[in-house]
């Protein structure tokens, strides 16, 4: 089974590229880079699947952990996919419950099948193995699967990386085995649902580097970096972008898990990658920081009691040509739904509007500086 070249180069600068990722005919190209808002469970949060669409994206999130136990995968089965489910028309990735067995730790006891979690719901084990979330983002109708693997915390010794290392790549290949056996019995379409391979390998160059080549060496469609931006230093992540990006495959999509502050996308795309995804920008929403052409923004503050000035001059979005600080502070200070609605749906707008805006810096050679131009700015 070959690769399936699913990423189309249109322009690059240095390592920065701009292109298109093709997922299904049926489906409006990705421009990339891109960020990738964070549906967890069939929703991103404060927003109707219109009004992404309204703004441009074209590619969200789901989760397989959570959507596996609420609504569970005969309700989805049920109603056609989570396309379906939720009424969105694009694409959709879904995570494998990987970055479950990081954030979840104490829920989470790894066997030898795979990985046991006990459920935040009712405390009922789940069982994940390589095979399981296949079948489960099989039946969700994910249009990118990614395979399971374990994350280990910035704070992990060299053995539970080695762990780590040796487990992630083990379920890789089971899941790339069990995938491809799925594909010659019919029961996945390989032009439709695609399957991503996850590096690990912490903060060590010689494990990650030893982890990229094992995940590249499989005919994953696209390959993910995982294990960053989960408690590191900012500068060690930078680091590790630098290090990662000339060893990567410049024929398949390239994903960045996680990460999506505007220096980190920076600095991603800087060394090649094409795909980010965070809770950031509409979690930071909900607590009234809107991010703006200068920077970020607080909307409780007193300062903008009085101040009947849009919350981005320079942003075009609905809430800025139609609202002003003061009015925005007063939804968040009186509690009202609108105020995180409203400053979420600011958020992803202003982040499409940047990821566009670097795409054709990328087109037009300007690249450099745009970059400089943005780090500068507070984020």
């Amino acid at each position: 089974m070959q690769t399936r070249q699913l990423y189309e180069l249109a322009g690059q600068a240095g390592r920065a590229r701009h292109g298109q990722l093709r997922l299904h005919p049926d489906l409006q190209s990705v421009a990339c880079p891109v960020f990738m808002p964070v549906g967890t469970a069939a929703t991103v949060k404060g927003l109707w699947q219109y009004q992404l669409d309204e703004i441009g994206y074209r590619l969200i999130l789901g989760n397989t952990y959570h959507l596996s136990l609420r609504p569970g995968s005969a309700v989805i089965q049920s109603a056609g996919g989570v396309c379906s489910f939720q009424n969105w028309p694009h694409a959709l990735l879904t995570d494998s419950g990987g970055y479950q067995v990081f954030s979840l730790a104490e829920r989470v006891r790894f066997v030898e099948q795979g990985v046991e979690f006990a459920s935040h719901i009712d405390g009922s084990r789940q069982l994940f193995t390589p095979t399981r979330v296949i079948d489960l983002q099989r039946d969700f109708g994910s249009h990118i699967m990614m395979v399971l693997d374990d994350c280990p915390p910035a704070s992990a010794d060299a053995a539970r990386v080695r762990e780590s290392l040796d487990r992630t790549h083990r379920w890789a290949q089971a899941a790339m085995d069990y995938y491809q056996a799925c594909v010659a019995e019919g029961r996945i379409d390989p032009h439709r649902q695609h399957l991503f391979g996850i590096v690990q390998g912490h903060l060590s160059q010689t494990a990650r580097l030893e982890s990229l080549e094992r995940i590249q060496e499989l005919p994953f469609d696209g390959i993910a970096i995982g294990g960053l931006s989960v408690g590191e230093s900012r500068a060690e992540l930078h680091d590790m972008l630098a290090f990662l990006g000339e060893h990567l495959d410049p024929y398949r999509p390239r994903y960045l898990m996680g990460v999506g502050t505007i220096p980190d996308m920076l600095a991603g795309v800087e060394n090649g990658i094409d795909m980010f995804d965070c809770v950031l920008p509409t979690r930071n929403a909900r607590n009234g920081q809107l991010l703006t052409s200068q920077g970020k923004l607080n909307i409780r503050n007193q300062a903008h009691q009085f101040d009947q000035s849009p919350p981005d001059p320079a942003c075009a979005c609905r809430v800025c040509q139609n609202y002003s600080r003061s009015y925005l502070r007063h939804l968040f200070v009186s509690q009202e739904m609108a105020g995180p609605m409203m400053a979420s749906y600011h958020n992803l707008f202003f982040y499409f509007q940047f990821m566009r805006a670097l795409q054709e810096s990328i087109q037009q050679g300007t690249f450099a500086d745009f970059c400089a131009h943005w780090k500068k700015i507070p984020f």
